[in-house]
């Protein structure tokens, strides 16, 4: 039996004006609140786009997820009915944050989909996750700063200690601002490693240090942290270890919250123009590409048919002055 008061779904497809105000997404799905949130920013970052050398880019984000269209659907996981998108059109603007959010959901969720198939072939494997940092640099050299740690990169996996354990890898690159207004730029990986990584094959934290020390070719210590991801765990639900190293790995490039200040925000879009944020190698080299992702992408839709294309869609659209999905 589902999970769902199917008396108050009713109540919502009556005609809105019947109800005395306006129908929000969030009446039909609390846990869809995350639109409002991300196109509201977006919303902000249109605005600061406004009037510069980027002023195009404002005009493809005020076109975007203007309209969204979903079915109801049963949750597999939990028995419950949901919302569950089915049409909207997206600017695929980088620093859009809907876009970005919809984005990392897609990588997310292509890793997780993979993620059965790679371990059944590597069935002894086990997982690493990597952060690898440098200082802060002024956001005016952020392209040449993130150019010298791919450099950095490529020598750091031809190390012994690196090459001799890892069997594939994933690599992400994230940016955040600084508290002096500079730029943090900085590597997320995820590592599948032999199980003789944790015997002879044994690399401390302290040496991943020197390994990147060395390799950056930096005079000073930098900040990096390194730790097992345990097996344990449900690989559908959310206390599985190896499923919040996926989603910490492949979380957005940017955070939303630096992306409203506007010189900060300019010089970005500047610096970061066509760099690629996701490297792979190993076995896992063709789990994830940053190729140019299609509107049927971000839709997040899956393979399979449920036979939700059949049903009658519940529109929702953007009220910019109140910054909510309204229901159309």
């Amino acid at each position: 039996m589902l999970k769902t008061d199917f008396a108050a779904r009713a109540a919502f497809t009556q005609d809105p004006d019947a109800l005395g105000g306006l129908q929000y997404l969030t009446d039909y799905s609390p846990s869809d609140r995350p639109w409002d949130v991300h196109r509201a920013q977006a919303q902000q970052v249109e605005g600061l786009y406004r009037g510069t050398i980027f002023d195009r880019l404002a005009g493809r984000i005020s076109d975007c997820s203007g309209h969204l269209g979903f079915v109801w659907q049963v949750d597999l996981e939990t028995g419950e009915l949901r919302l569950r998108l089915r049409e909207a059109s997206f600017c695929r603007v980088r620093h859009c944050p809907v876009c970005q959010w919809r984005r990392s959901l897609m990588w997310q969720a292509r890793f997780l989909k993979a993620l059965p198939a790679i371990e059944a072939s590597y069935p002894t494997a086990r997982w690493l996750f990597l952060t690898l940092t440098v200082r802060n640099c002024p956001i005016t050299d952020l392209r040449s700063t993130i150019q010298w740690m791919n450099k950095a990169w490529q020598r750091l996996i031809k190390r012994r200690e690196f090459a001799g354990n890892t069997l594939g890898w994933i690599r992400t690159t994230e940016v955040t601002k600084g508290q002096d207004g500079g730029a943090h730029p900085h590597f997320h990986v995820l590592m599948m490693v032999r199980p003789s990584y944790f015997g002879k094959g044994y690399v401390t934290q302290a040496r991943w240090t020197e390994l990147w020390q060395e390799c950056a070719r930096l005079d000073y210590t930098p900040v990096v942290h390194v730790q097992a991801v345990k097996p344990k765990g449900n690989l559908v639900s959310g206390d599985s270890p190896i499923r919040r190293a996926v989603y910490e790995t492949l979380k957005y490039a940017v955070l939303p919250d630096d992306l409203m200040d506007r010189d900060w925000l300019i010089e970005l879009t500047k610096q970061v123009h066509r760099l690629r944020f996701i490297a792979s190698g190993g076995a896992l080299r063709n789990v994830l590409r940053e190729d140019e992702e299609s509107n049927e992408d971000l839709l997040l839709l899956d393979d399979e048919s449920d036979g939700s294309e059949e049903q009658e869609m519940l529109f929702f659209d953007w009220r910019r002055e109140i910054r909510r999905y309204v229901k159309r």
